[in-house]
C-alpha cells in the first residue's frame, strides 16, 4: 500500500478548504480522494481590502480544526517543516508569490489554488522559484477536471478539433483584475480543449457580459462567453472536423474538484506536474492580455 501523504494547506479564507477536505479526509464520501489527508494548516494574513478573505478565514480555520481534527499553526513555514506536500489555496491571488517564497526552500511538491497569480510577471517568478529549489509546482482550475470534459476528449481520439466555446459565469473582483477572479474556469476549459498557441486576443465587453475571441497560431479560434447574469453553469461546445459535441460539466455527479484532486495527488507522489508550466504561463498571459483588450478594446498579442 502507499503510504498517506501528510498535506499541509495554507490560506484558510476560501470554500475550496471544505471541498478539499471533504474529499481528502472523509473516507465515506462517496468521491473520497486517497493517498494524501490534510493534516496541518495555516490561516494564512487575511487581505483587508477583500472581503471574501477577511471575512470567512476564521468559518474555515474553525471547520478544518473540529470537524477534521486538524493542527493549525501559525505560519506557512511550520507547514512546510511539518507536511510531505503542500496546498496553498489562498482566496487572494496576490499573497501567492510571498506565500510560495515562504515555502519553497523546504523542498516539498505544492499545488497552487486558481488564480496562480494576478500577473505574469509574477507567474514567471514563482516557476523561477520552483526550478531553484527543485520542487515540483501545479496549478489550475477544477473545470479542467470535470468529468464532463475529461470524458468527451478521450472519446474522439481520431477527430481533430478545430474549435471551441466556453462559457459560464465571470463575476468581477476588483483585487483579482478582470477574468483573473472567475473567468480563468472557463479560460482553463477553453485551453484544456484548444491546448497551447494563442497568439492574440480581443473582447467585446458590457455591464453583463464578455465575450472573448481568441486566435491561435495555427488559424483555430477559441471563445469565452462569460455572464454577469443568468445561470452559473459552466459549459463548452467543441468542434472537430467531422462531429461537434456539447459538455455541460454539471451534468456528470463526480465533483470536478475530485477529478483535480486526483491529479494533485499524483503529482505530489510521482513529482510530475499534470499541467505544464509553459500552458499555465500562457493561460495567465491569455487572461492578462484580454484584461488589456477589455481596456482598450483592440486586439492584444500575448507575445510581448
Amino acid at each position: 500500500m502507499q503510504q498517506t501523504l501528510k498535506l499541509g494547506m495554507i490560506g484558510l479564507d476560501t470554500s475550496h478548504v471544505s471541498a478539499f477536505a471533504a474529499i481528502l479526509n472523509d473516507p465515506q464520501n462517496p468521491y473520497h480522494v486517497p493517498g494524501g489527508k490534510i493534516e496541518i494548516a495555516y490561516p494564512g494574513v487575511p487581505s483587508p481590502d477583500f472581503e471574501l478573505s477577511y471575512g470567512r478565514v476564521d468559518k474555515y480555520t474553525s471547520e478544518l480544526k473540529e470537524q477534521y481534527g486538524v493542527t493549525i499553526v501559525d505560519s506557512a513555514e511550520a507547514v512546510a517543516e511539518q507536511s510531505d506536500a503542500i496546498l496553498i489555496v489562498s482566496v487572494d491571488g496576490r499573497v501567492h508569490l510571498d506565500l510560495l517564497k515562504k515555502v519553497a526552500p523546504f523542498g516539498k511538491p505544492v499545488f497552487v489554488d486558481k488564480p496562480f497569480a494576478v500577473s505574469s510577471k509574477h507567474a514567471e517568478e514563482m516557476f523561477a522559484i520552483a526550478a531553484e529549489h527543485k520542487i515540483p509546482l501545479m496549478s489550475c482550475s477544477s473545470l479542467r477536471y470535470a468529468q464532463g470534459l475529461v470524458d468527451e476528449l478521450g472519446s474522439e481520439q481520431d477527430d481533430v478539433i478545430i474549435g471551441a466555446d466556453c462559457f459560464g459565469p465571470m463575476s468581477i473582483e476588483p483585487t483579482q483584475p478582470g477574468l483573473f477572479w472567475y473567468g480563468i474556469h472557463s479560460v482553463e476549459m477553453l485551453f484544456t480543449i484548444m491546448g497551447k498557441g494563442c497568439a492574440n486576443v480581443s473582447v467585446t465587453t458590457t455591464d453583463e457580459h464578455d465575450v472573448v475571441v481568441g486566435t491561435w497560431k495555427d488559424g483555430r479560434i477559441g471563445v469565452v462567453r462569460g455572464n454577469r447574469e443568468g445561470n452559473y453553469a459552466f459549459s463548452a461546445a467543441i468542434q472537430r472536423k467531422k462531429t461537434n459535441s456539447f459538455v455541460d460539466t454539471s451534468a456528470h455527479p463526480k465533483p470536478a474538484y475530485a477529478g483535480m484532486l486526483e491529479r494533485i495527488l499524483l503529482m505530489f507522489q510521482t513529482g510530475k506536474p499534470d499541467v505544464d508550466s509553459s500552458e499555465t504561463l500562457e493561460i495567465i498571459r491569455f487572461l492578462e492580455a484580454a484584461n488589456e483588450s477589455r481596456d482598450s478594446g483592440k486586439k492584444v498579442e500575448l507575445a510581448r
